[in-house]
């Protein structure tokens, strides 16, 4: 360890996971920025999902603080943001690692109530965590933000509003970056491809009716590098190099972390 995040403090929204075998993006990447030095606020809307992943941290002699808030909410993203403020002074980075696909379907099958439902998780959450934290970050003349989009925005995929969704995180994006280089405020995007994450694995295997073991074999072939698929922790390496001093010229990107199959796709 080099302490990439030494004196830094943050914000990681979706910081607790879908239970499973495996690790999620969201836990991962709060592990590792705490191993790197960073003090950490945990937001999720299962306060006790985040409290495992601050009990984590703990054992590794980490610092972390839990909140339990609906990103949804305005008022609730304003309140943890303000949180991050009272406990540690001061806001270096956020990472927003919230989403949703259950009840989607294909273009023409896609319930309103469904569609509703995915946006205002995936998208407009999004919109409104950094609508609370960016503000202290113009303040202090420097932060992170690094959105975790996925590579179905940009490829062939049955889940309409997930797609929708994420092709407009990575949009926001962008356009929060540009809004606000001259304040000395980075804005990245990630669009994982196919994980080895509880979300993707329990998840497919309830819907299709198939064995954990069968949807791994499945998603492994589908991938260019090893045929194998990612992992959180391949996210949250990624993640990490975003918010350090590293990536200190790099702003509005958006980064295929996929094995190679957005470069497949074109």
């Amino acid at each position: 360890m080099i302490l990439r995040l030494a004196g830094k403090v943050g914000i990681v929204v979706g910081a607790g996971q879908t239970p499973g075998e495996t690790i999620g993006n969201g836990r991962a990447a709060a592990i590792l920025f705490a191993r790197e030095g960073a003090r950490l606020l945990l937001v999720d809307k299962r306060l006790d999902s985040a409290q495992v992943t601050a009990d984590m941290i703990g054992s590794d002699g980490g610092t972390a603080e839990c909140c339990q808030a609906d990103w949804t909410s305005r008022a609730d993203c304003e309140r943890f943001a303000a949180t991050c403020i009272a406990s540690f002074g001061r806001i270096d980075f956020l990472h927003n690692n919230v989403g949703i696909g259950m009840g989607d379907a294909d273009p023409l099958r896609l319930e309103e109530e469904s569609f509703d439902r995915i946006l205002n998780v995936n998208l407009k959450g999004c919109v409104l965590s950094c609508q609370a934290v960016v503000p202290v970050m113009r303040t202090q003349g420097s932060g992170s933000v690094v959105n975790v989009s996925s590579l179905a925005a940009v490829a062939s995929t049955p889940l309409t509003a997930y797609k929708i969704s994420k092709a407009g995180m990575n949009a926001f994006s962008q356009s929060l970056a540009m809004a606000n280089a001259r304040h000395g405020i980075r804005v990245n995007t990630i669009m994982p491809g196919l994980m080895d994450t509880p979300m993707a694995i329990e998840g497919t295997a309830e819907g299709r009716g198939m064995t954990r073991d069968k949807v791994r074999e499945a998603r492994d072939q589908l991938v260019p590098l090893r045929r194998k698929m990612g992992t959180a922790w391949d996210v949250a390496y990624a993640s990490l190099f975003l918010h350090s001093d590293e990536a200190g010229f790099i702003t509005g990107i958006v980064l295929p972390v996929d094995g190679g199959q957005a470069a497949r796709i074109g």
